[in-house]
Formats: C-alpha cells, sequence, structure tokens
C-alpha cells in the first residue's frame, strides 16, 4: 500500500519542503498537547500508521498505543517518488504542493492557524474530518468551540476605565506567573483582560471532554495573548487558536476551518449571529460585563462588576451552568456507545438537554407583542417552546405561567386570582441564556418597575 497515495499530507519530491516539514514536526511534536490525526493505514499485519499535521499530536488509548506506529516524511517522500499514480495536488504549502512539491494554485480552504500559507482541498478536509471522528471516538471525544470576550474574559483599553476602575489596576496579578491569577495588566497592548470567574476549572474539566478550539474575532496577537492568560502550559488548545485573520468570511465565524465534523462540534458564544450557518451548534452565553467599557459597547445602562466591586459567582455563575450542558450533551453522544456512533448528532441532542429547561411550563404571553403581530411567530414565542414549554394564547386551568410587562391586564388579575406564577419576559430570557429554570420570585412585575423598564405594548 502506497501511504503517499493515502495520506492527506503525502509527501513533496522537493528535499527542502521535505526537510522543512519534518524539521518543523520533530521540534513541534513533544510540545503540542492535541492534535488533527492525518492517517491510519492498515498494513496486513494490522499496524496502524498515524501521520500528524504540523504542531500536532493525538493522544491514543492506553490499549492503542502499542499499534500505533510514528510514519516521517522522509519514509512518505520515498514511496511518492516511486508512485506513478498522478497527483491530485490535495493541498499547498505557500503555492507549493506538498506531495508533489510543483507549484499549483489550490482553490481550497485557508488553514493559517496551523501553519502559515497551509491550504487543503475541500475533499481532502472532508477526508481529515472523517478519521478525526474516528480518532475523537475512539477517545469518547467530541469538538468545542469557544470564542473569548465576553464569554471566557472581559478585555478594555486602559484609556477607557472610568475613576471608579481605577482601583483594579492594584489588583491585578503578574504576567510571569499567570496559573492563579484572573485580572492582569497587559501594559505593551494598552489594555486591562479580566477572566469570567470559574473559568480555569471549566477548561480543565471541558478538556476530558472534548478537544478545544479558540475562535475570536479579536486579531491574532490579541487571540494568542488571551491564550497565554486562559492555557499557560499549552494543555488545551495547543495551536488551535483561531482569529478574525483565519476566518473565510468577513465580520462571521464559520466552522469551515475546524478539522471535525459539524455533527460533533459544540460551539460556545454570546453573539448568535456570528455564527449564521452553525445556529443549531451553538449554546450562547450570557455576556460577561465586567469592564464599564463593556456596557458602553452594548448600550447598557446598569453598572458593571467593576463598578459595583463585584463578579459572578464561581459555582453558580454561568460557566458552571455551561459545564452541565456540556456534560449532559456528551454523556447523550456516548450513550450506549458501541462502535458505530455515526447516527449521533450534538445538533439534535442539543436541542433535546435544552427542552427540559422549561419542561412541563405551560406560558400565556400578555402585553408582550405588538397587537398586529401572529404570537406563534415571536422570537420569544419560539424560545420557550425551544426550552420546553407549552405557548398559548388564553389563561385556562393547566396554563402555569403567565408573561406580561405589567399588572392592568384580564390575564394578569386571573393569573394572581389562581395562584399562577406572574414574571416578565427576563424569566424566560434568563433560562435561555443560564440553560436552567430559574426563580420565579425573582422575575415579578415589581422588579420591572424598579428597572424603570417601559417596553410595554398594547395587549395582544
Amino acid at each position: 500500500m502506497s501511504v503517499a497515495s493515502d495520506s492527506p499530507v503525502h509527501s513533496s519530491s522537493s528535499d527542502d519542503l521535505a526537510a522543512f516539514l519534518e524539521t518543523e514536526l520533530d521540534s513541534d511534536s513533544d510540545s503540542s498537547s492535541e492534535s488533527f490525526p492525518i492517517e491510519q493505514a492498515h498494513h496486513a499485519d494490522s499496524q496502524v500508521s498515524n501521520h500528524r499535521l504540523k504542531r500536532q499530536k493525538l493522544e491514543y488509548p492506553e490499549e492503542e498505543t502499542e499499534n500505533v506506529a510514528s510514519v516521517t516524511f522522509s519514509e512518505e517522500i520515498s514511496e511518492a517518488s516511486s508512485s506513478k499514480v498522478p497527483c491530485e495536488h490535495p493541498g499547498t504549502f505557500g503555492n507549493m504542493c506538498f506531495v508533489c512539491g510543483q507549484k499549483v494554485e489550490v482553490t481550497g480552504v485557508s488553514f493559517g492557524y496551523i501553519h502559515k500559507g497551509f491550504k487543503l482541498q475541500q475533499d481532502e478536509v472532508t477526508r481529515l474530518r472523517d478519521i478525526d471522528m474516528k480518532a475523537l471516538q475512539s477517545q469518547r471525544k467530541l469538538c468545542l468551540v469557544l470564542d473569548l470576550d465576553h464569554t471566557l474574559l472581559n478585555s478594555t483599553v486602559l484609556r477607557d476605565l472610568k475613576p471608579e476602575e481605577e482601583y483594579l489596576k492594584s489588583h491585578t496579578h503578574s504576567l510571569q506567573d499567570v496559573s492563579g491569577g484572573d485580572i492582569f495588566m497587559l501594559e505593551f497592548m494598552h489594555m486591562m483582560t479580566k477572566l469570567r470567574p470559574f473559568v480555569h476549572s471549566f477548561l480543565k474539566e471541558a478538556s476530558k471532554m472534548f478537544v478545544m478550539y479558540i475562535y475570536t474575532m479579536g486579531d491574532r496577537p490579541y487571540a494568542r495573548q488571551m491564550a497565554k492568560l486562559l492555557d499557560p502550559k499549552g494543555e488545551y488548545f495547543g495551536e488551535r487558536i483561531i482569529s478574525r485573520d483565519d476566518g473565510t468570511v468577513k465580520h462571521q465565524k464559520s466552522l469551515d476551518v475546524v478539522l471535525g465534523q459539524e455533527k460533533a462540534v459544540l460551539i460556545l458564544d454570546d453573539t448568535e449571529n456570528a455564527w449564521p450557518g452553525h445556529k443549531d451548534n451553538l449554546i450562547v452565553i450570557e455576556r460577561y460585563h465586567f469592564f464599564a467599557s463593556s456596557c458602553k459597547q452594548f448600550d447598557h445602562r446598569f453598572q458593571s462588576l467593576s463598578q459595583l466591586k463585584s463578579d459572578e459567582s464561581e459555582p453558580d455563575g454561568v460557566l458552571s451552568a455551561v459545564l452541565k450542558v456540556l456534560k449532559q450533551t456528551h454523556s447523550l453522544f456516548f450513550q450506549d456507545g458501541g462502535e458505530d456512533l455515526s447516527s449521533r448528532d450534538v445538533r439534535s441532542l442539543l436541542k433535546q438537554v435544552r427542552k427540559e429547561i422549561l419542561k412541563g411550563c405551560k406560558i400565556v404571553f400578555s402585553r408582550v407583542f405588538p397587537t398586529k403581530s401572529q404570537a406563534e411567530d415571536h422570537p420569544l414565542w419560539r424560545v420557550a417552546e425551544g426550552l420546553g414549554a407549552t405557548c398559548a394564547t388564553e389563561v385556562d386551568a393547566s396554563v402555569t405561567h403567565v408573561v406580561a410587562m405589567d399588572v392592568g391586564t384580564e390575564k394578569v388579575r386571573r393569573a394572581i386570582r389562581e395562584k399562577k406564577f406572574v414574571v416578565h419576559r427576563g424569566w424566560i430570557d434568563a433560562a435561555n441564556y443560564l440553560w436552567k429554570k430559574q426563580p420565579e420570585e425573582n422575575f415579578g412585575l415589581e422588579q420591572l418597575k424598579k428597572q424603570g423598564t417601559d417596553d410595554v405594548t398594547v395587549e395582544k
């Protein structure tokens, strides 16, 4: 069997390119924590050959380690040179095919975060993902793509600090040892960064279930600096750090640059619109507004956590709640797991988990939707149904909750008489972002008045 004909990173007939790749692989293999598997070529004696991309290394279960042999690029070169099969140019480094060494133009997907100038044809990407899926299943792992800003951390430019935030400068931690810190002054970048509470525990636990990527709309230097704060030992992300410089569509994120099958990838991000093509993979998380500039960015009138000299709870905060969702979804994917998990899909499983949040609740809305709109088409109605609730237009004995904007409606008065829950829409929003049914007493209409909310429409 020809290794060169089957490997996605076939060897190049160029000695210079082969030497470069082999040197890069040898120098990086010891420091990389995870990787994308490249090839498992089965010989007659059942020995498995595993090819690796630059700076990547796959951790196999202990029982399989004895059967895994590392195939070097020099071995591939000799087989590629003797092969008479025409080269299909599966990918390039720069404008050079990494199989035959010819100068070619590849119109595939760029994976610059793996290596500058590295590009793969779509067929090769698909094949890599198939191989990756098999390797992940053997480790009982899935893929998790993580946003940075307002998801795992919050950053601000130093000049945007408010006077009441100046105290933070005396609470920053040393960049020489970031493992025990959560707030950092990055003067060389003119900024300050605060890590979200529970993030270290979150990453540690998630890494047991997922191969993790960072994907940010920030530029590459920022992305890598944040990765150093979150993962100082490089044990969680390796080189899987994707920035806006690596995206294929401006101002959008896509899984086309992630070497994992979509049915095995979950995404954690605070911005739903950033993922127009992958909303079924997405867990939308409540934004982390630690700095005042963050509140200003989103036109929020409330004070930031730093201004209040407060922070999210570690055990009961957002990341802790999301970790439970990840564990549920992971458990469902591998539940009764045999060898064949090809029919499993995290997208359907995620919907299943969501439908448990408000299961058993029957909701009627009052003065929430515009008069001339169809209630069933309103986003809040659809969100409630996605959370497992049943929605109706009239109050009856089976209704458990009335979502309203003020107490002056017949629906609300009846709900109060019949001792049903009366809450404002924030109750549904909180359940949606926190992935957990919230205490109704925290979302009564009296709280709405205290907030000065005037978003009242004519009753539907």
